[in-house]
């Protein structure tokens, strides 16, 4: 199984996915963004959570790429700024990503 930092570094996606990402990461706000995408509470570590993303954001990215009527754009980035902003949290406050 690959660590975080390689599924992290090895994410491709379409470039409009990551762009509209990458506008969004400086809004994120765990509190808020994370507890309503994974609907738990209390809310897990980085790590976890990040593992958890990764893991919804494969599933969504499979709907993508079958052109599954229940695919959403939206819900994709979401995932998407989410990732991002836990690896910047977890950079800044947690262990490192090795």
């Amino acid at each position: 199984m690959l660590d975080l930092k390689t599924r992290i570094a090895t994410l491709q996606r379409p470039s409009l996915l990551a762009r509209a990402a990458r506008f969004g990461v400086d809004d994120y706000r765990r509190a808020t963004h994370l507890r309503r995408i994974l609907q738990i509470d209390p809310l897990p570590r980085h790590a976890d959570a990040l593992m958890r993303l990764l893991d919804l954001e494969g599933e969504t990215n499979t709907l993508r790429q079958q052109k599954s009527g229940s695919y959403s754009p939206a819900r994709h980035v979401e995932l998407l700024i989410a990732i991002a902003g836990e690896a910047r949290l977890l950079r800044e406050t947690g262990p490192r990503l090795t």
